[in-house]
């Protein structure tokens, strides 16, 4: 195996070798971490890592960036917690927790595709916004959700398995369709690839450029009312650092942040991966503090794998 497909089969397959190397060292140094209480827990943890990683998988594909995925995440989870409040209705609530998240990527997406602003300065400004919105909507005060149908999307079980992990499943492999057999997934690595080709080529890029900025938002939305469903109450806090970890995730799973080149399934096994990491770190007694620094490195590492990997 030369060089070049040796680079190429660590970009397709490297992450998942990876992972199995990460899961047999905590085997080894806690062999209790692996219990079946723990691994469903812990791949409870990593859906919602996923879910929100899915979107901004969507975003980079597309050579673009979305810093407000957690502000957007807390928003429509403290949304949904207050409509739930005063409707009594799971469904009402979770239509507003989505309509929230698609209309903020309706708005990033608009500004960056009609207004031609850097989706990095856009997002930013929507995250800075959705935070404000946060505080001004709660007062800085949690909204408790006692609402049995609504909490069931992230306490219940169905056949034995938590709920968040089969909606992440179904989103994932709705998105595997959408990317390898539909229109949309051609667009979207087309214009991560090369904007002005597929523009030149007479594709409405500005208008798919919204739709990606939707779904984005639309997820990011989702992730918001699992969560609080599963913590039984909407937190303002809530969606803080998860722009991070979705990021990670995606660049772990292999999509390159210059766009045009990625797979869906890959953003899973990057979340399973800092899921891994994460807990990995708790079950040994690291401290909280440390874990930032963990991932900081862990996503320039990845990053400097990607450009090292697009060289070869």
């Amino acid at each position: 195996m030369n060089r070049t497909s040796a680079a190429r089969f660590f970009r397709l397959y490297g992450m998942i070798l990876v992972l199995i190397v990460l899961v047999a060292a905590l085997r080894i140094l806690q062999p209790r971490a692996l219990g079946m209480a723990n691994v469903l827990n812990l791949a409870r943890q990593i859906s919602i890592t996923a879910l929100v990683s899915a979107g901004q998988t969507l975003v980079i594909l597309a050579a673009q960036i979305d810093l407000s995925v957690g502000s957007v995440l807390g928003l429509a989870g403290v949304v949904a917690a207050g409509v739930l409040r005063d409707t009594d209705s799971a469904a009402m609530a979770v239509a507003a927790g989505l309509g929230v998240g698609a209309a903020c990527g309706f708005a990033n997406g608009i500004v960056v595709a009609k207004g031609k602003v850097a989706s990095f300065i856009v997002t930013l400004a929507t995250l800075g916004v959705a935070n404000g919105v946060i505080l001004l909507y709660t007062g800085a005060r949690p909204i408790a959700v006692q609402n049995d149908d609504f909490m069931y999307l992230g306490e219940g079980k169905w056949l034995g398995v938590p709920v968040p992990i089969i909606l992440a499943a179904i989103v994932y492999v709705a998105l595997w369709f959408i990317l390898s057999r539909t229109r949309f997934g051609r667009y979207n690595y087309a214009i991560g690839g090369n904007e002005l080709a597929t523009r030149l080529a007479g594709v409405p890029v500005d208008r798919y450029k919204i739709y990606i900025f939707m779904s984005a938002g639309a997820l990011a939305g989702l992730t918001g009312i699992v969560l609080t469903a599963r913590l039984g109450s909407g937190v303002p806090t809530l969606g803080i650092g998860f722009e991070l970890v979705s990021i990670t995730a995606v660049v772990l799973g292999g999509t390159s942040l210059f766009g045009g080149e990625g797979r869906i399934w890959g953003t899973l096994v990057g979340a399973a991966i800092t899921g891994v990491i994460t807990n990995g770190l708790s079950i040994l007694g690291v401290g909280a503090y440390y874990q930032p620094v963990v991932t900081g490195i862990v996503i320039l590492v990845a990053v400097l794998a990607d450009r090292w990997l697009r060289a070869t």
